[in-house]
């Protein structure tokens, strides 16, 4: 009964962890841009999770209708306003660019909020799920099950709808895109703002599971880059499968080293794959 009730804090933390990681994956896949601003936008969205709470009463789930649009709008902003002024400049320049936006973002919430730890405790509590001496609490579920949602609706967005035709088509090609009429800065803008929105909305999620700090980005960012890594980039399927085999590892590793250790393996794990399979599980190897 231990293994199994390991295995299954494994999938809801791995969930969680795909929620994370999808828009983290599609910025960089599509635009080739290492967004560092990604953890703070989760710190971001727990913190709109726990004022909407504790201000207007909304539970977290509710919050999700608030993020998914504001972030987004946020995204599409900062990609349009600053970050498609340098797009095609090398990698290197992207990054220092986004990573001076997250210094800036993370201290506005260090004045904002203090550096403090707080958390989303909600009133009355939900409880947990008990069948034999399997519990599992019953925000956990609700988040893992949002977390599929959110990363299942990125997925549809990507493979029905006009604009992510259009993502996919400049993350192939992004020359021949263009000579088909598609407004590749556009598209960029867009690609940035639904990743922004896959970030706020698991900061909502995670809200109800850990507590929150300006300090907690660089964990989330670390959590990203290792799931991109493992699914392969630019594929939401890839972050929903890389995601449960990080969170599997974890937990059972955590059960068997300690938990202490937990981040020790993940990054073992993501080394092995940079070196045996760079392309991850499900990328393709050359692809760009």
């Amino acid at each position: 009964m231990l293994t199994l009730q390991i295995f299954i804090n494994g999938v809801v933390l791995g969930c969680l962890y795909a929620c994370i990681a999808a828009g983290f994956s599609l910025v960089w896949g599509v635009l080739n841009v290492i967004n560092m601003m990604h953890g703070s936008f989760i710190v971001l969205g727990s913190y709109l999770a726990w004022a909407a709470y504790h201000a207007l009463g909304l539970d977290p789930w509710l919050t999700l209708v608030i993020a998914a649009p504001l972030f987004y709008a946020l995204g599409y902003l900062v990609q349009r306003g600053v970050l498609n002024r340098v797009i095609a400049a090398p990698v290197l320049v992207t990054l220092t660019m986004t990573f001076g936006l997250d210094l800036m973002l993370n201290n506005a919430m260090i004045l904002a909020f203090t550096a403090d730890y707080r958390k989303l405790i909600l009133d009355p509590p939900l409880g947990t799920l008990a069948i034999g001496s399997l519990v599992v609490p019953i925000d956990r579920l609700i988040a893992m099950a949002f977390a599929l949602i959110l990363t299942g609706a990125l997925y549809l967005i990507l493979r029905k709808s006009r604009a992510g035709r259009a993502i996919i088509a400049v993350r192939l090609d992004r020359d021949a895109a263009m000579l088909m009429g598609v407004r590749v800065k556009s598209i960029y803008a867009v690609a940035f703002g639904l990743g922004a929105a896959m970030a706020g909305c698991a900061g909502v999620l995670l809200a109800l599971i850990f507590p929150i700090s300006p300090l907690s980005e660089i964990p989330y960012l670390g959590k990203a880059f290792v799931v991109c890594v493992l699914g392969g980039l630019g594929s939401v399927p890839g972050a929903v499968l890389g995601g449960l085999l990080l969170g599997l590892v974890e937990s059972f590793g955590g059960l068997a080293l300690g938990p202490e250790n937990a981040v020790t393996l993940s990054f073992t794990l993501l080394i092995l794959f940079l070196i045996f399979r760079p392309q991850g599980l499900l990328g393709k190897r050359g692809f760009e």
